[in-house]
């Protein structure tokens, strides 16, 4: 018999499975709501704290080597603010990543139900588009970005948009179902060709690594057409010039040439290649535990001043680059502890993929997969770890999704 009474709330279930919808569904259309997710699902988790705790040590090694990899970045943060003499708001981001795996303990705990993530990254993605659209054609704001800046929303449109493809999947054998997960996955990928944001195409080339490798092994037609769909949809977005994508991109081959040369700095492309430049500068100078973000800032003011940076880097708020700002800010050990909150979710998620397309995890996995993948992608030319909603978005993506696989593998939700 079940000893955990949680199991049986079908009220607590309900609560969990809305937040769970609410998460998504919130993270583009209102300026709190991935934060208030945050705190709601770390109070829910307080107070169903031993079904928690119970559910977290089932499986604790299944999720050790992800939670640990959260527990070792916060930290090493830690460390750095009392040896550096930061302050103590450097701690928030890590910790409230960290905490993010009350998530992933609610979600074993009360057995919540996966079609809520679906229904919410679906719902989501289909309210980010006329949001989106209004500004571009309505507004006629050249790159929108909704309540955040259009990098951002473009970056977490695009993961709503496959997580929606991942509901659909889930839910092949019901053809309604599966159909509208399909048409919110194209909403999504709409919104984020909308914002005119590059970054998300680059991080579309690290997801087709997976999609490709695994998708095609699904027996299903409607799967198929939709990524059929999908690809006809990024086709035409290519070559249609009003959405001026292919533009967008030639300006960007512009751009670096440009800089190369010698010539203007004060371009998309050449603002970041002179900031990775002024990176990798800082990172030569202490390779080992880097230096605190306003030491950095200082430091490039100084090389502007030196004449060998130029002076526009200082306007900007970031390096432009996840990978270089940890190496930057932490050395090779920072680095290395950031980059274990990617490695060791992708990890976890390979692993599940690995059990075949008609394992009932499948399609958690391959939406965590995207996940992670796509924040890898998106960390290529932006700083997405630099805002609150970007990073907390992760981590409480992370941690859910790896609830409902593990939920998925007992045949629960």
């Amino acid at each position: 018999m079940n000893s955990n009474p949680t199991y049986m709330r079908a009220p607590m279930r309900i609560w969990v499975g809305a937040l769970a919808f609410l998460l998504p569904f919130s993270s583009l259309v209102t300026s709190p709501g991935v934060s208030a997710a945050s705190f709601l699902f770390l109070a829910t988790a307080l107070i169903t704290f031993k079904p928690c705790r119970d559910a977290l040590a089932r499986h604790w090694a299944q999720v050790r080597g992800v939670v640990l990899a959260f527990l070792l970045y916060f930290l090493f943060i830690l460390a750095c603010m009392l040896l550096r003499g930061e302050k103590m708001s450097v701690l928030e981001k890590p910790l409230r990543m960290l905490l993010a795996a009350s998530a992933l303990a609610l979600v074993v705990a009360v057995r919540a139900p996966r079609r809520a993530l679906w229904w919410g990254a679906s719902a989501g993605a289909v309210a980010a588009l006329p949001f989106i659209a209004w500004q571009r054609f309505v507004l006629h704001v050249d790159r929108p970005g909704g309540l955040i800046n259009s990098i951002t929303f473009g970056d977490l449109a695009l993961v709503l948009a496959l997580l929606a493809l991942a509901g659909a999947i889930d839910m092949r054998d019901r053809a309604r179902d599966a159909l509208l997960a399909g048409m919110a996955a194209l909403a999504g990928l709409v919104a984020s060709v909308l914002t005119g944001t590059r970054g998300g195409w680059t991080a579309l080339v690290l997801m087709a690594l997976v999609l490709g490798r695994h998708v095609v092994a699904i027996d299903s037609r409607r799967v198929r057409a939709l990524l059929a769909g999908g690809v006809a949809l990024l086709a035409t977005a290519w070559f249609a010039p009003a959405l001026g994508v292919q533009q967008r991109f030639a300006e960007g081959v512009s751009d670096a040439r440009i800089w190369y040369e010698g010539g203007n700095v004060w371009t998309n492309v050449g603002t970041r290649l002179e900031l990775w430049k002024g990176a990798a500068m800082l990172i030569r100078e202490h390779p080992l535990l880097g230096m605190d973000f306003d030491a950095c800032r200082a430091r490039l003011a100084e090389y502007a001043h030196m004449g060998r940076l130029d002076p526009m880097v200082l306007q900007l708020p970031h390096l432009h680059n996840d990978g270089l700002q940890a190496l930057a800010t932490g050395g090779a050990v920072g680095f290395s502890f950031w980059a274990a909150t990617l490695a060791a979710p992708l990890l976890f998620f390979l692993r599940a993929l690995r059990d075949g397309t008609r394992a009932p995890q499948f399609a958690a996995a391959l939406g965590g997969a995207m996940v992670v993948l796509g924040y890898v992608g998106f960390g290529l030319t932006e700083v997405i770890f630099w805002s609150m909603k970007g990073s907390l978005f992760y981590a409480l993506m992370v941690f859910l999704i790896m609830g409902f696989c593990l939920n998925a593998k007992e045949k629960i939700g």
